[in-house]
């Protein structure tokens, strides 16, 4: 059922002449490979609805992936993650107010607390030093932090990890609850696990997921999915920070994809899940004994960019890698002659794969303004090298996976330099203050 995308192609097939933008008025694009797409490429008139509005086409669209979340609604974002991540900061709390705030959480949530006036208190996931990664957030851990912290009423965390750890969301909601809190979850990297049974997200008030991540959707398709607040709220704080004018291939694309993985796609992904399995047993990866992502593929390597070149070298492109670590994103998608290909090229590559490096725990910088004020002060731009004893006013965070090792406002010392040379990070354009 895909009630978005039939009404998009109805009104389409109509041949309406189109007096409006967009400029293409549907009848192609000078790119021949994107130029179907202009058929379905509307602004908001009369039959194709209004996303900030409410009504039809898109209400029964976002009802059915809300249903498929167990959630109360679900709102289209054509922005990524990042625009759930900022219009669901927006409604859960008010300037001023602290998060209780994942350490691990994107840059977008460092960004939405700035411009929203809020003060993180963060949660330090602790150092797996077996693994030499970040471990998952522990419901004890929060349950200190909200003992310590009373006032706080937001709480904050990701998972999964770009690794694929799951936290226990449900246990941590229990407890945000207890205390009468907010539970936001950045779930950007698990849009495809209630369709696989996985119960990864129960229990959140809000909850962002990256559709174009691990769904046959465009990029920058999302969803923003909300138990507790009024859907009118949540449109008019999506608009906020949202375009005006929101595409609709794309939003037709989470049409799509919902519609495929309650069909066809399901069972795609359970053939991709089986072969994740064998492929975590036959070459050294996380696995047993995790919580995980059933289709994230976490390899051990004895030089993590070493294998990421050696499998680029095949064709074969990673999503990322550190010191010991060569990450990829494996869905649906993926044919059984891909993962072939990803097979023969881990066996050729076997003498790359084995224990990680050990990685050190990510310094914990000296914090000097906030994060507001490190924004929007004055700066000047130095390499990495340059900038011991400075204050940062941006995001020192390795991309992917976007996680701040140094955040703004925070001081950069030798601690932090010697960390970034441990990990192979470096930077020429690093904004300090002024």
């Amino acid at each position: 059922m895909t009630p978005l995308y039939d009404a998009i192609r109805g009104f389409a097939a109509q041949t309406p002449v189109r007096l409006h933008m967009p400029g293409h008025k549907g009848k192609g694009l000078p790119i021949p490979e994107l130029a179907p797409a202009a058929a379905l490429d509307f602004t908001e008139v009369g039959p194709t609805g209004n996303l900030f509005e409410g009504g039809e086409p898109f209400a029964r669209a976002q009802e059915l992936w809300a249903e498929a979340f167990s959630m109360e609604y679900c709102q289209f974002l054509t922005g990524g993650s990042t625009l759930g991540l900022h219009t669901a900061l927006a409604l859960a709390c008010c300037p001023g107010e602290q998060v209780l705030m994942d350490r691990g959480c994107h840059r977008a949530v460092y960004n939405a607390l700035a411009l929203l006036g809020a003060e993180p208190v963060y949660l330090v996931r602790p150092w797996d030093q077996e693994r030499n990664l970040a471990s998952t957030i522990s419901p004890e851990l929060v349950e200190k932090q909200l003992d310590l912290h009373p006032n706080i009423k937001t709480v904050c965390i990701t998972s999964p990890t770009y690794c694929g750890l799951l936290s226990d969301v449900a246990e941590i909601s229990h407890i945000v609850h207890a205390y009468g809190g907010i539970l936001i979850v950045d779930g950007a990297h698990g849009a495809h696990l209630p369709f696989l049974g996985v119960d990864a997200f129960s229990g959140a008030d809000l909850l962002v997921c990256s559709a174009h991540k691990t769904l046959p959707a465009l990029g920058q398709s999302a969803l923003l999915f909300t138990r507790g607040f009024d859907p009118r709220r949540v449109r008019r704080m999506t608009s906020v920070f949202g375009s005006s004018s929101p595409s609709y291939p794309m939003m037709v694309s989470l049409d799509g994809a919902r519609d495929w993985m309650e069909g066809p796609g399901r069972e795609e992904y359970r053939r991709v899940a089986r072969r994740t399995a064998r492929l975590r047993e036959k070459f050294p990866s996380l696995g047993s004994g995790l919580p995980l992502d059933p289709t994230r593929l976490t390899l051990n390597a004895k030089d993590g960019p070493a294998l990421a070149r050696a499998l680029e070298e095949r064709n074969l492109w990673p999503e990322m890698e550190d010191g010991g670590h060569v990450v990829l994103i494996l869905t649906g998608m993926d044919s059984d002659g891909d993962l072939d290909r990803l097979e023969r090229a881990l066996e050729e590559c076997r003498e790359l794969l084995g224990e990680c490096p050990p990685i050190p725990a990510p310094p914990a910088p000296e914090r000097v303004l906030t994060l507001r004020e490190a924004l929007f002060a004055q700066t000047e731009t130095l390499p990495l090298e340059e900038c011991a004893g400075r204050v940062t006013a941006a995001q020192l965070a390795p991309y992917p996976p976007g996680v701040p090792v140094v955040a703004p406002g925070e001081r950069i010392t030798e601690k932090e330099l010697a960390y970034f040379r441990k990990i192979g990070y470096n930077n020429n354009a690093v904004p300090v203050i002024s």
